[in-house]
């Protein structure tokens, strides 16, 4: 009997009860968790019992009118539940998905924001067979061991990978609303930005974004020393646009991502000709499987296709020229 007690609480436990647990952990009520699980609570809380007995001591402390989780009842919580959102969002996705052509995109916010989502409508339109499936994060996944087909990246090109495709640089230039231009006096030269205040990225002045700042972009105008009205930071390239085009101040943008204002005409450029180049750009990268011949999915080759088409457009917008770093061919 004490070796069969012993194998019982060293073996991994079943994953059965578990459920029932993480019911009555999340509302410390066994009623409650019988109704959501669609059993009596005389059955629960056999499976409660069971799994007690797998794991060997107490996970709830049961009072007349209440139950409370133990320590050890707290700490299992913490490791079940996260585990069982996963597993059920994976059995979601696979009961969504079966049947289905579908490709994972992995891109950082702003990207997603500004630039893709915008655009994704019409590759949706023209694709109804294709679920895209993306995470918009600003967290860097390694391709050789992420469950991503593609990555959309920023960065200069001695940081990206041999088999990288550059979608298109970047200049940066202010940019403000028409009626914020009205309203002040015209626009002759970048020291009159003084009269303005500055939207700028929090961490621009951080060493791998300092080309961002506005600094640097004073610098470049020789106006070193040039104190505007007032700054305004933000974290994300998105919300400091969103600042710029309900008229609270002048943004210094990257215009792959603005070239839609621009060419609505919400946002304005007092002075086109200051333009400076930025040393990084965008890039496609393919996880190893869609690199290779043999696994590629047509699906995948059709999204990146459809991105490097509108790549092109997004480098005609910016008035890019082409140069031998800059791929245009197909993926097929």
């Amino acid at each position: 009997m004490l070796h069969s007690q012993t194998h019982l609480r060293t073996r991994p436990i079943g994953a059965g009860n578990l459920r029932a647990f993480e019911s009555v952990a999340r509302h410390l009520n066994f009623r409650v968790a019988a109704e959501e699980l669609a059993l009596t609570q005389s059955a629960v809380s056999r499976q409660i019992q069971a799994l007690e007995d797998e794991v060997g001591t107490s996970l709830f402390n049961r009072h007349t009118r209440s139950v409370e989780l133990t320590a050890a009842g707290m700490a299992l919580l913490g490791a079940a539940a996260p585990s069982l959102e996963r597993i059920d969002s994976a059995v979601r996705q696979i009961r969504t998905s079966t049947g289905r052509k579908q490709v994972t995109l992995t891109t950082f916010a702003s990207f997603a924001s500004m630039w893709l989502i915008p655009r994704l409508e019409a590759f949706q339109r023209e694709n109804a067979d294709i679920d895209i499936r993306m995470d918009a994060s600003d967290a860097t996944l390694d391709m050789e061991t992420a469950d991503a087909d593609i990555a959309m990246r920023y960065g200069p090109a001695a940081k990206m990978p041999s088999h990288a495709i550059r979608m298109f640089g970047e200049q940066l230039t202010p940019l403000m609303s028409p009626w914020l231009l009205k309203s002040q006096p015209k626009i002759k030269s970048a020291a009159d930005f003084a009269n303005f205040t500055l939207i700028e990225a929090g961490d621009a002045h951080t060493t791998h974004l300092e080309w961002l700042s506005w600094r640097r972009w004073l610098d470049s105008q020789g106006l070193p020393k040039l104190v505007p009205k007032r700054w305004l930071y933000f974290g994300y390239a998105y919300h400091m646009t969103q600042a710029a085009l309900t008229g609270q101040g002048v943004v210094l943008a990257r215009t792959p991502l603005v070239s839609e204002h621009l060419h609505s005409g919400d946002l304005v450029e007092p002075l086109p000709q200051l333009r400076i180049d930025s040393p990084m750009a965008f890039w496609l990268i393919l996880s190893p499987r869609a690199r290779s011949s043999t696994n590629a999915r047509a699906e995948v080759t059709a999204f990146c296709n459809w991105l490097k088409a509108q790549a092109a457009q997004t480098r005609l917008a910016i008035g890019e020229v082409p140069g031998s770093d800059v791929e245009t061919g197909s993926l097929d």
